[in-house]
């Protein structure tokens, strides 16, 4: 099973459709990227059941 796999997410700034890989080997886990559109932080933070599927929640700073 590949531990990598491809998700979409919106940004919680400008709303842009963005696709982000989620490496489901580290289990749970959170950090901060940069939109690629509007450049602004956001928070990742990133759960991995024991089944291995992954649950993305994102969120900008002010949250």
């Amino acid at each position: 099973m590949d531990p990598l796999e491809s998700a979409h997410i919106d940004c919680p700034y400008c709303g842009e459709s963005l696709e982000i890989t989620v490496d489901s080997s580290v289990g749970q886990h959170e950090y901060v990227e940069d939109c690629q559109v509007c450049c602004k932080p956001i928070q990742f933070r990133i759960r991995v059941s024991a089944e291995g599927t992954s649950s993305i929640d994102v969120r900008s700073e002010d949250d």
